[in-house]
């Protein structure tokens, strides 16, 4: 099996769930509280290693008990975390996620997510240039993702990139990564409201476009091409997209054709939105087999 280098975020998602969202001012009874690993770039660490790559983590926490919660966990999901900073200006990154009325609205804090730097990627260069695949997304500074994916076109190395949280990118960022996977709301941002079809046909090949219950989107070079999802039971979507990215990528350094790792990806999102929360949602190899 391939390597994967993970370069994101690593984050604690306190969760609280209540029947009815508290307005300004106001105090509710909740039913439940969780304190659950998170952060898009672990979430994608644990998804590719559980699916089978030998995968690394390069991030940052916080010297701090939600720091070492953090990598224990990633390390009993088999992610190696010696690429992974402690840092002592800044905690741990949070999300503070409040489930209710059939929904869930998020205050996320970057903390050390945000120490990273240029400095952090230097030392751990030679760990980029020894990987078959880089996975990246928008939870770290942006000048961090442009300088890794410079190094990463310069060498030669494929790399991924989930534009999530959704921002603005350079074209100059597009064009050397290898794939992106924004879902519609992120495409258009990115691309100035212009139609899925057509933009789809200007990036063959590279941009693989997720639709939620619809499916996923792509061009082979020929034709658009349309990957339905599995029809299942839905528990909690939490952690689907970060599921398929780390699929993705696991099938991509495993050899399979872009048809074929989008199947795997799509169908192992789709078990993950059939079992409660993110990581511990997401399948093993044996699962999808």
């Amino acid at each position: 099996m391939g390597k994967i280098v993970v370069v994101g975020s690593i984050n604690m998602d306190m969760v609280f769930t209540s029947d009815k969202r508290p307005k300004a001012g106001e105090t509710v009874i909740g039913n439940t509280f969780s304190l659950i690993p998170g952060g898009k770039g672990a979430n994608q660490a644990v998804a590719a290693s559980k699916l089978g790559a030998d995968t690394y983590m390069i991030g940052c926490v916080g010297n701090d008990s939600n720091g070492e919660f953090s990598l224990k966990n990633l390390r009993d999901m088999k992610v190696n975390t010696r690429a992974v900073k402690i840092v002592d200006k800044a905690p741990t990154g949070l999300a503070n996620i409040i489930v209710a009325d059939n929904d869930n609205s998020i205050i996320v804090i970057p903390g050390a997510n945000f120490e990273m730097d240029k400095d952090v990627i230097k030392e751990n260069k030679a760990l980029l240039l020894s990987a078959d695949m880089v996975l990246l997304q928008l939870e770290i500074p942006m000048e961090v993702v442009e300088y890794v994916v410079d190094i990463c076109a310069e060498n030669k190395v494929r790399v991924l990139i989930n534009p999530a949280p959704a921002a603005p990118l350079k074209k100059s960022l597009i064009e050397k990564a290898t794939y992106i996977t924004p879902n519609e709301h992120e495409l258009r941002l990115i691309f100035d409201n212009q139609e899925t079809d057509a933009v789809l046909k200007q990036y063959p090949n590279k941009l693989i476009v997720t639709m939620g219950s619809r499916g996923v989107k792509y061009h082979d070079g020929n034709e658009i091409r349309e990957v339905p999802s599995n029809k299942v039971d839905v528990v909690d979507t939490t952690g689907a997209g970060d599921t398929f990215c780390g699929a993705l990528a696991a099938a991509l350094v495993r050899g399979d054709s872009i048809e074929g790792a989008v199947i795997f990806a799509n169908k192992a999102a789709s078990f993950t939105v059939t079992r409660l929360g993110a990581q511990s949602g997401m399948p093993e190899l044996a699962d999808l087999l």
